[in-house]
């Protein structure tokens, strides 16, 4: 008994052992960018390692935002307002889409369930160009409406909510409709207040994504006033231009965003992940 505690003891050990290196491994590129963020051009590229700034300055925060040739803020304020804009226009089409395809009989549901689930497997390279038509058809080029709107319906959020709703109780829906709820009153006064976690979770994995996105706002935000935080930072690592300390700064507060959403709703995503549903029809 005594020798297996032991083992006991020291595979505990080893397994924290583990787990604190890859943390630290993990971290390293946080304490990369604030270091970075937090020291002069000439101090990174120097040939000595300072393993801290010498001089710890905000002048790169400064210089960032009062650079006119990259308007950080306002790719800043755009991000934001697409991010939001475009995680609450998924949830609510894809909610919608994927508790009709659940709840609601019909004929062909199966197959409306499959052609949209059939458009994961298209590449998105397939339908880049024909969305990049279709948006300068409508004048949208170098528009926010151009950078929202294709994104407003994922087939694969609307196949995760459906899968949601198949495992849905059934018998709060009921109670609903003997007390006279209609099917859209069921939803939105039933169904969603007892989908938070589910929604948040989906919600914040749309906006980070959304956040991040970088291929389709290079080639509609051909204009300064509609770039996004990835394109303003993209602006400053050019065969013509090599700027690391508004680099790394830029590269800290674009971050912060994400933390925040994160740490504030990760457990949020870890339901989702765990309810992403393996429902059968």
């Amino acid at each position: 008994m005594i020798v297996g505690g032991r083992r006991g003891r020291v595979s505990a050990a080893i397994r924290y052992v583990v787990l604190v290196v890859g943390a630290l491994v993990m971290l390293v590129p946080f304490y990369l960018l604030v270091r970075n963020a937090l020291m002069t051009s000439a101090q990174i590229t120097a040939p000595q390692w300072q393993w801290l700034p010498p001089t710890p300055s905000l002048s790169n925060l400064t210089g960032l935002f009062s650079d006119p040739t990259v308007p950080f803020a306002r790719a800043l304020l755009n991000s934001a307002f697409i991010a939001v804009t475009q995680t609450l226009g998924v949830l609510v089409l894809s909610g919608l889409a994927g508790y009709g395809l659940a709840r609601i009989p019909y004929r062909w549901s199966g197959l409306v369930m499959g052609l949209v689930t059939a458009t994961l497997l298209v590449p998105a390279a397939v339908t880049f160009v024909p969305s990049f038509v279709l948006v300068s058809t409508l004048g949208w080029v170098s528009t926010l409406r151009g950078l929202i709107v294709p994104g407003l319906f994922q087939a694969l959020a609307t196949f995760l909510f459906r899968q949601f709703f198949l495992g849905f109780s059934r018998e709060l829906e009921e109670a609903a409709a003997i007390d006279g709820l209609t099917p859209w009153g069921t939803f939105w006064r039933i169904v969603v207040p007892n989908s938070w976690g589910f929604a948040a979770a989906i919600g914040t994995i749309t906006f980070i994504g959304t956040w991040n996105a970088f291929l389709w706002p290079l080639v509609v935000a051909q204009d300064q006033n509609a770039w996004t935080v990835q394109i303003a930072l993209s602006t400053m690592l050019t065969a013509q231009r090599v700027d690391l300390g508004h680099l790394f700064m830029a590269g800290l507060v674009s971050i912060l965003p994400l933390m925040v959403v994160f740490v504030l709703l990760q457990r949020w995503i870890v339901e989702g992940v765990e309810r992403t549903g393996i429902a059968g029809d």
